[in-house]
């Protein structure tokens, strides 16, 4: 396979069968995080691009602005690269330093506010600045990806058709919801080509996406403190908030268990999954995506020292299936 631009290495078609995860159903583990991006933020940004060079809104020597807490600004940056555009990324203190090195080694600018918003969170801070910076320059292009109907576009047609195509029968689907593109595009393919499978939304303790009580969050992918305009809440089946201790230590138990290294996203998806036992059929074909591996997440969630001084100690001990912290 010859490829001539990095940000068209795309692998859509990598499942992971997680044997015993639920004892009388089977687990496929969908990793998006096998791309020179390294998650699947990578559909989204080709995707939006694409679409807005299509649109007349991108052409050569575009100038390109995106909020982000790192994922996207990374896979953003590397589209920025490979199509020459100039790139710069709004973030925040949650971004991981692994993130944060990576955006800026790919050339793009950095801004990085400090403020929290309204809800506790950054992302209106940061949608903030870049709404000031457009009215001060009109030669900037905001894709926004929360709002972007060509984010949940690509899903349903990358994403979501994968998952269909390669595992035929999916009974239930679990899927975090960040800006919502992903789910949103699974939503929209599902709904059309497999009906009766269940759709789970998996959201942070702290996110208000889904009418949740705002708090602030320490893990970036997960969550939002202000509900994403692409979001439809009444299309999917379920919502199960996640606390991000439980985030943390499933990972570091599917890190040492199954070695794999996932982001908090991942442990996000895994620990609802694992909520939801209980209430599964036997027999199921259960799919959950799992948006970026781990390597971004190795000076936090897998560093004993972070993880004692942001949750405490009792979050390095094992975790416990049985006993997982439920949200009232």
């Amino acid at each position: 396979m010859i490829i001539h631009h990095a940000h068209k290495v795309v692998t859509d078609d990598v499942f992971l069968m997680l044997d015993g995860f639920l004892p009388d159903s089977e687990v496929f583990l969908k990793l998006e995080g096998l791309n020179p991006a390294g998650s699947i933020k990578l559909k989204a940004a080709v995707g939006m691009v694409e679409d807005a060079e299509r649109h007349g809104r991108l052409g050569p020597g575009s100038r390109l602005i995106e909020s982000s807490s790192g994922s996207l600004g990374i896979a953003l940056a590397i589209v920025a690269a490979g199509r020459g555009y100039s790139f710069t990324c709004v973030t925040d203190p949650n971004v991981s330093p692994q993130s944060l090195a990576a955006i800026k080694a790919l050339g793009a600018h950095v801004v990085q506010v400090e403020k929290r918003d309204a809800n506790g969170g950054y992302l209106g801070t940061r949608i903030a600045y870049i709404r000031e910076r457009l009215a001060e320059d009109s030669g900037l292009v905001w894709l926004n990806q929360y709002a972007n109907p060509a984010n949940p576009s690509t899903h349903a047609r990358t994403t979501a058709s994968s998952v269909l195509r390669n595992i035929g029968r999916v009974d239930q689907l679990f899927v975090g919801a960040g800006t919502t593109g992903t789910l949103m595009g699974c939503v929209s393919h599902f709904r059309a080509h497999s009906p009766h499978t269940k759709i789970t939304a998996v959201d942070a303790v702290g996110s208000v996406t889904f009418g949740g009580r705002p708090q602030p969050r320490r893990i970036p992918g997960l969550g939002t403190s202000r509900t994403p305009e692409l979001c439809v809440p009444e299309s999917v089946d379920e919502v199960i908030h996640v606390a991000e201790p439980d985030a943390v230590r499933m990972c570091r138990r599917i890190a040492r268990e199954r070695g794999l290294l996932t982001g908090g996203s991942t442990g996000s998806v895994l620990a609802a999954l694992a909520q939801a036992a209980p209430f599964i059929p036997s027999g199921s074909r259960v799919v959950a995506l799992s948006p970026d591996m781990g390597e971004r997440y190795l000076q936090t969630i897998y560093h004993d020292d972070w993880v004692h001084e942001t949750f405490g100690r009792h979050v390095l001990e094992p975790l416990d299936l049985d006993h997982l912290t439920v949200p009232a």
